[in-house]
């Protein structure tokens, strides 16, 4: 008997995700659900350098800059309760010094231009349609910093207007990256403080111009993370407490089908090797003096050397 309805995966066979690959992570918070489990089996990848960025105007705007290779200045910058800002970047960013923020987004949009070069998939994930345009500059804000929200406009992107963000953020990447899969997928997390019915709009604005967008582009695809939540995963124990966000259960859940899909079967035993080194490396032992401890140290040592000597890149 099957309790569940399970969403049809079918595995992708041209591009796998392999220890090779280069994987760009830009969008929501999701991104860094999905790229914790990739940082964790120690995969080459760039997560969110200008932080978790919400919308896809916001999106949009980080691929342009870095394409066209922007240089921040204090104009691109604010003072707003003793930290400068930039309405383009998240506040991990932000600092109590102007010129730290400035090499702070100078930095990261370089490395954002290298990675966009360098990419063999670019993930992007969108958390919402909902955006909110400074008045005084009539830009859309990828952050709002806890300026009061007078100085706001709150909109909701239509389902053009995201299809044509969408179109945008493609076609900078394919003027340096024209072999990269870019896979799109919508956040599960509900944006509960839009509203319970403006979080549904918001979300279907979203899915349906990806699926518009999909139709008309070769080697982009959609990889289902939010209907695997609603649909696969409705149970509230699922959720962390604030009842919003999906748990660590809820994210391994998530993470296997991704893995399913999208990485290497020939990657798979190297993810074991490097999970072995994870767990061995968080072992408590009884006695860290004995003998048997210092062999298993040995032993683990071993193992890392053996996978480093494969993949360079890989530290722990």
């Amino acid at each position: 008997m099957d309790l569940i309805t399970k969403i049809p995966l079918k595995k992708h066979s041209e591009n796998p995700i392999s220890y090779e690959s280069n994987i760009l992570l830009l969008g929501s918070c999701f991104v860094e659900n999905i790229g914790g489990k990739l940082d964790y089996y120690k995969f080459q990848n760039l997560q969110n350098p200008f932080g978790i960025l919400f919308n896809p105007i916001a999106i949009e705007t980080l691929v342009l800059n870095a394409v066209s290779g922007k240089k921040y200045s204090g104009s691109d910058t604010f003072l707003h309760n003793e930290q400068w800002h930039s309405f383009e970047a998240h506040s991990k960013l932000s600092h109590a010094s102007k010129e730290k923020l400035l090499s702070n987004l100078n930095n990261q949009i370089n490395l954002m231009a290298l990675q966009l070069n360098s990419a063999s998939h670019i993930v992007i994930t969108l958390g919402t349609a909902w955006v909110y345009r400074h008045i005084e500059t009539s830009k859309i804000v990828a952050n709002c910093h806890k300026v009061p929200q007078k100085a706001f406009l709150k909109e909701l992107l239509t389902v053009e207007a995201v299809s044509q963000s969408l179109e945008s953020i493609l076609k900078a990447i394919r003027s340096v990256n024209t072999k990269a899969s870019v896979i799109f997928t919508v956040s599960p997390v509900r944006h509960i403080k839009d509203g319970f019915v403006e979080n549904t709009q918001s979300k279907s604005h979203l899915i349906t111009a990806i699926h518009q967008f999909l139709n008309s582009n070769s080697n982009v695809f959609y990889f289902p993370s939010f209907e695997i939540m609603m649909d696969e995963l409705r149970d509230y124990r699922f959720y962390t407490e604030d009842m919003l966000h999906p748990n660590q259960t809820a994210i391994n859940y998530i993470w296997e089908k991704f893995k399913s899909v999208w990485i290497s079967e020939q990657a798979f035993k190297t993810m074991d090797s490097v999970e072995i080194v994870q767990k061995g490396m968080t072992h408590k032992p009884f006695n860290p003096n004995s003998e048997a401890h210092k062999t298993f140290l040995e032993n683990l040592e071993i193992r890392k050397g053996e996978l480093r000597s494969k993949f360079p890149h890989i530290k722990f």
